[in-house]
């Protein structure tokens, strides 16, 4: 690590410079290895809500629109430059473009938090950026769409093939931009709803959230922050009072928050993830959300289904692991971690994994199996994949949730049934 990277890394939240700790996020995530969320909420600690939210925005703004500013900078710089300068010019050209911070802001703050051997450089570059805007938005529309909308030409290419130019193209548009705070209230034990929270009239109970987020309300379990595309796999599954089910990935528990709050706490609610760690947090967040009968317990479901489980539950639901394609605009990792072999990869073990969570389902019963991918070799492929290898089980219908259409999160719902 160079002296300029170790100075970058003992930059504390308590500088209160939001714009000096997007630049040192922005530097961290470039090695690799720590989700950019990760990154503000460490980095943040301490900080103001106000200063919080900047900080979020400029990290973000970058990373949704990396491609694009980097085609800025090469544009205003050729040649190389060394990795600090790079995400410096980076921060400031989001805010130039992306942000729309005033010319003098944007420029004057940045070149500020240069060392003085790069400040010149900096100064130069960004001012002659704000002349060239204008150059630079009529050419926008020219330039091929993975450096339009910031992702990976192998995947603009492949949405393309998949789902036309236009289709493609409105979706990589979305995912551009600042996704929504969405939350659903907890009928069994529901919140005070703010006059400027805007209820979604396509989904009963779901709110689109304005200001920060309502801490009291989720901590007494009120309300449920999640994106409203989840409730379909919910609405497939229809859970009934009595029934016994089962939630097979289970954490953080917002789907099965979702099965209580459907059923007013009138289940037997087995939910179950891969990960110890994630268990407690899972068990609170249920435990807020008032079910009656709820047990959580850890089981990989990679591994075969243990003989107590076998044809117990009414339904199981299994939201799997998947690529995240649906939900780009909220996780902006997610574009720049994928690889084309990804898919495949995975469509192998969300098949391994639907064979044996479909052991839990009682004859009759019910399977739900979710992703929140968009793609077909990890939704409708591994669905058909399944029943060819299960003649037991029965497709009853699904529903693809393309997030520019939901203006929410991408997502993918079957429903099957066991004979």
């Amino acid at each position: 690590m160079s002296d300029q990277q170790k100075r970058t890394e003992n930059i504390k939240a308590s500088d209160n410079n939001p714009r000096r700790i997007a630049w040192n996020c922005l530097q961290r995530w470039g090695r690799g290895g720590v989700f950019a969320e990760t990154l503000i909420n460490r980095e943040c600690d301490g900080l103001t809500s106000l200063n919080r939210s900047l900080v979020q925005a400029l990290v973000l703004g970058v990373l949704r629109n990396l491609r694009w500013l980097e085609h800025l900078c090469g544009c205003l710089r050729k040649g190389n430059l060394e990795d600090s300068a790079r995400w410096l010019i980076l921060l400031g050209l989001a805010q130039l473009f992306v942000l729309h911070k005033p010319d003098h802001a944007a420029v004057g703050e940045t070149v500020a938090m240069a060392p003085k051997r790069l400040r010149g450089l900096i100064n130069g570059i960004l001012r002659n950026a704000v002349r060239r805007r204008a150059e630079f938005m009529a050419e926008l529309p020219q330039l091929p769409p993975g450096v339009r909308y910031s992702v990976p030409d192998w995947l603009a290419e492949r949405w393309c093939s998949e789902f036309g130019q236009e289709e493609a193209e409105a979706m990589l548009a979305w995912n551009i931009q600042t996704p929504p705070v969405y939350a659903r209230i907890n009928p069994l034990n529901p919140p005070d709803v703010p006059e400027d929270w805007q209820a979604l009239t396509h989904a009963p109970g779901w709110f689109r959230l304005s200001g920060g987020l309502p801490m009291a309300d989720l901590k007494d379990g009120k309300v449920y922050v999640a994106d409203p595309s989840t409730r379909y796999c919910v609405q497939l599954i229809a859970p009934q009072p009595g029934e016994c089910i089962l939630d097979a990935c289970a954490a953080p528990g917002g789907k099965s928050a979702a099965m209580i709050a459907a059923t007013l706490g009138k289940i037997e609610l087995l939910a179950t993830d891969a990960e110890e760690h994630r268990l407690p947090q899972l068990r609170e967040n249920l435990l807020r959300a008032g079910g009656e009968k709820v047990e959580v317990m850890r089981h990989d479901w990679t591994r075969p289904c243990p003989q107590k489980w076998q044809a117990k539950f009414d339904a199981v639901l299994l939201d799997v692991p998947c690529s995240n394609s649906g939900v780009l605009q909220r996780r902006v990792d997610a574009r720049w971690r994928l690889q084309p072999t990804e898919f495949e990869r995975l469509s192998l073990l969300q098949l391994r994994i639907l064979s044996c969570a479909a052991a839990a389902v009682r004859p009759g019963g019910r399977l739900v199996y979710s992703t929140c991918s968009i793609d077909r070799c990890e939704d409708r492929a591994v669905v058909d994949a399944f029943l060819a290898q299960n003649p037991d089980f029965t497709f009853v219908r699904d529903y693809l949730a393309l997030p520019h259409i939901e203006q929410a999160d991408g997502a993918y719902a079957a429903l099957l049934r066991r004979r």
